[in-house]
């Protein structure tokens, strides 16, 4: 890869709106294909009336949590009631800006690199994304003034922190074969070598639990218990700020 690339600002900017954009959208199918799968296991049919085979369901959801009132209750503190889930959803999205890919491609003259931002410590950042989040949760549920609120926030706030120290443990095998933390680096570097994923395959399946309890999907439905918690962190939460918590736990679990 060149050291200098021909890429002015709005190159990287229009990878940014590409990026979110399909990021997004595989958020909204996501979700279709796990109500799909969740309703044949439970011998119903799922979403089926919104476009062919419900594939319009994800849209007429976002159109119904924009129009849906927004209430919140009355003793929640303002600020931290409103931010908490615009936080959750920004640092889950910010966290596909380090993420390589491909190579680079010149286009119309112009080099166009498969990835929005190459940072020397891009592993560490994603991983502090992660943690900020975890706060926007935390935080989401305290400010909401309730204690089932209060309750879900500390029981997601123990299980998310718990697995992030599995998911940093479990990589740093792969940071020390590279000898980086740029993940442009760390991919690079495995075309000299085998893939990382073979010599660290206990790492990997480490990487591989973790990530999948991260997304609060059952057994770790901890976060929501809906039997216990009525539903967790969100409890006060309706409308876009509620599917904004939503959000962010899918994009997480694609993550």
């Amino acid at each position: 890869m060149p050291e200098t690339l021909n890429e002015p600002w709005w190159i990287h900017t229009l990878k940014a709106l590409v990026v979110v954009n399909v990021v997004l959208l595989g958020f909204a199918w996501a979700t279709w294909l796990e109500r799909k799968v969740l309703g044949r296991m439970q011998l119903r049919y799922g979403p089926n009336r919104a476009g062919p085979f419900g594939l319009l369901q994800p849209m007429a959801d976002l159109v119904k949590l924009i129009r849906k009132e927004a209430f919140s209750p009355t003793h929640a503190i303002g600020l931290l009631y409103f931010a908490a889930p615009v936080v959750a959803g920004f640092t889950a999205l910010a966290a596909f800006s380090v993420i390589p890919f491909g190579g680079v491609w010149e286009v119309g003259g112009y080099d166009v690199s498969g990835r929005v931002v190459d940072v020397s410590i891009g592993l560490l950042l994603l991983f502090a994304l992660g943690a900020v989040g975890i706060y926007a949760f935390l935080v989401g549920g305290w400010s909401s003034d309730s204690k089932f609120s209060l309750l879900g926030s500390m029981r997601t706030a123990a299980q998310l922190v718990s697995y992030e120290v599995s998911l940093a443990l479990s990589v740093l095998g792969v940071v020390v074969m590279a000898e980086s933390l740029s993940l442009v680096e760390i991919v690079e570097r495995q075309q000299d070598t085998v893939w990382y994923a073979l010599p660290q395959a206990v790492g990997l399946l480490v990487f591989f639990v973790a990530g999948v309890a991260e997304t609060n999907r059952p057994p770790f439905d901890l976060p929501e218990a809906e039997t216990e918690l009525v539903a967790g962190y969100h409890t006060e939460y309706s409308g876009m700020r509620w599917g904004l918590f939503q959000m962010a736990e899918y994009i997480n679990m694609i993550t």
